[in-house]
């Protein structure tokens, strides 16, 4: 059967588990009622299901080329794009005033998730543009916001961003990329960018970059980074796509997957930009970018699951092996641990979404803290979800999984790079236990005591699962106790199994609500059972490691490896 975006799935976590009501309950997100939402879900989904899901295969098999410098799309993605476009769906948490939805984030990532599972490669044009929007709404200026945003968040023009460079990865703060003043108030950018996802495109009219750079003045590393816009064309007086500027594209990169996603060597020649968010401030304009694509690739990784799974779950109840092979125990295992980590992986970044939307619609600091210390969970554990899942789904397909044409591989080959970009797993860990424990554990604290809360309510109803999860998160309060007061590399030795023993509790107190809101029993229940027995009880070896340390680690010299 082809890919059926999980709409209902969307509307019962939404309801029952990670409640957007209290969102919907606020003045600025009245309009994003049930009906709305439902709507919006269902519309969503027939989107996905009939347009975007079908060009999936061809996004492999027909990669996007450079022709004579020219983009060339995977046939169909003009037609698909479109139908984004015209759908507004690029549109859905975009303010209002510059012909957004301004629903919240919520629903633009259960809209994501879903695009995500139809065709990843695709669905990251629009998915970029988003951020972009998002980074000019809270640093351009006027004018720049005037020009811009009604273009990008339309679907006519499309955003990228451009942080990357040969010897600049995650030290951001080595780019050598120039940013020359012009004396009209624009800049001529000078440098290479490498990385650049849809840095080209011939969906829309325009390619807006959103480009690191340092001012002639700017100081070594990040603090004199600065940040500008500079377009593939230069907007005319009636702000319409004119003269080409000084930008190309020296190449695509040759990849593992995502083939019809357009990964691009950008050279910039004197390219005319103009500054976003003031001098030597680029770090945090683009930073906003980042946390919203963060969370998003999180969501990338969590469709690319479900659409793994939907395949293996078809594949085994078809295929005979001494009866369908969905009937051995083995399989059933394998599928009952996808269906259980992706709804936990759901889970998690719905509730990073909706505490961004309250602290954005009420200015609440806690919710604001919460959603910042979920986003590296939601990012780091959605995209290991995805590569698990897909992996597994191969397996579950057996000798075939590894035959390209039964299409398994590539779910696989095309979430692998989800783990790496928008800052890798391992950094995203770092984050956690050091960034998001500045406030010496406080937001962890909160959010534990609302998990064995939960879970002491629960113990009438479910009294096994309830307690499991109750000590887990007690676990985990003690290990966060103990974690704010170890030295930064003692911390950053243990952080990815940390984040890992976090992503497993708080799964397993989503798995718990979805439990106790169908009453203790029927699927999602044994589901929960599933998750709370057999995977959560990782979280107690994740924390053993995570306090082991540094010294161990670095024990082991270059020269002792070598062996």
């Amino acid at each position: 059967m082809p890919y059926r975006a999980p709409a209902a799935e969307f509307r019962f976590i939404l309801d029952q588990v990670v409640p957007l009501a209290p969102v919907s309950a606020s003045e600025r997100f009245a309009e994003a009622t049930s009906e709305t939402v439902d709507a919006i879900l269902t519309e969503a989904a027939r989107m996905c299901d009939e347009v975007m899901a079908p060009l999936n295969r061809a996004s492999d098999l027909h990669p996007a080329r450079l022709e004579n410098g020219v983009l060339r799309s995977t046939p169909g993605f003009k037609e698909g794009f479109a139908a984004i476009r015209e759908g507004g769906w690029v549109a859905l948490a975009a303010a209002e005033e510059f012909g957004g939805m301004g629903l919240p984030q919520a629903v633009n990532m259960a809209v994501n998730d879903m695009m995500s599972g139809a065709c990843l490669s695709l669905q990251l044009n629009p998915l970029l543009t988003q951020g972009q929007i998002e980074a000019l709404e809270h640093h351009a200026s006027d004018e720049i916001k005037a020009l811009y945003l009604p273009k990008l968040i339309s679907g006519e023009w499309s955003g990228t961003m451009n942080l990357t460079e040969p010897q600049a990865g995650t030290d951001v703060g080595a780019l050598r990329t120039k940013a020359e003043p012009n004396g009209d108030g624009s800049y001529a950018i000078t440098g290479q960018k490498i990385y650049i996802s849809w840095g080209d495109s011939d969906l829309t009219e325009n390619v807006c970059h959103l480009v690191l750079a340092r001012l002639p003045d700017g100081a070594a590393g990040t603090r004199g980074i600065s940040l500008f816009i500079v377009p593939k064309y230069l907007p005319d007086a009636d702000g319409k796509p004119g003269q080409a500027n000084s930008l190309s594209v020296v190449s695509l990169e040759h990849k593992m997957g995502l083939h019809g996603s357009p990964t691009c060597v950008m050279a910039y020649e004197g390219a005319q930009g103009w500054m976003v968010g003031g001098e030597h401030k680029g770090m945090a304009a683009m930073f906003t970018m980042m946390n919203n694509a963060r969370l998003a690739v999180g969501v990338q990784g969590i469709g690319i699951a479900e659409a793994a799974f939907q395949k293996a779950l078809d594949y085994a109840q078809e295929r005979e092996q001494a009866g369908a092979i969905i009937q051995h125990a083995d399989v059933r295992r394998m599928l009952a641990t996808m269906k259980a980590e992706i709804f936990a992986a759901r889970s998690i970044a719905l509730a990073c979404a909706v505490a961004l939307d309250l602290g954005r619609a009420s200015g609440d600091a806690e919710q604001s803290a919460r959603a910042a210390l979920l986003t590296p969970i939601a990012k780091a554990y959605g995209t290991d979800v995805g590569c698990n899942v897909a992996e597994t789904g191969v397996q579950v397909h057996g000798g075939m999984g590894f035959i390209e044409e039964t299409g398994a591989a590539q779910f696989y080959r095309d979430v692998r790079v989800t783990t790496i970009y928008e800052g890798t797993n391992g950094i995203q860990a770092m984050d956690l236990v050091a960034r998001k424990m500045a406030d010496n554990g406080e937001a962890a604290a909160r959010l534990l005591q609302e998990v064995e809360d939960f879970a002491h309510s629960a113990r009438a109803m479910l009294p096994q699962l309830a307690e499991d999860t109750w000590l887990a998160a007690e676990s985990l309060r003690e290990a966060t106790e103990w974690l704010v007061h170890q030295e930064m590399q003692d911390r950053f030795a243990g952080a990815v199994p940390y984040l890992r023993a976090f992503a497993r509790v708080l799964g397993a107190h989503y798995h718990l609500r979805a439990a106790v809101a169908e009453g203790g029993t029927g699927p999602r229940t044994d589901l929960a059972r599933v998750y709370i027995r057999r995977l959560l009880p990782q979280y107690a070896a994740c924390l053993a490691e995570a306090k082991e340390g540094a010294a161990g680690l670095y024990a082991l010299t270059p020269e002792v490896l070598h062996g």
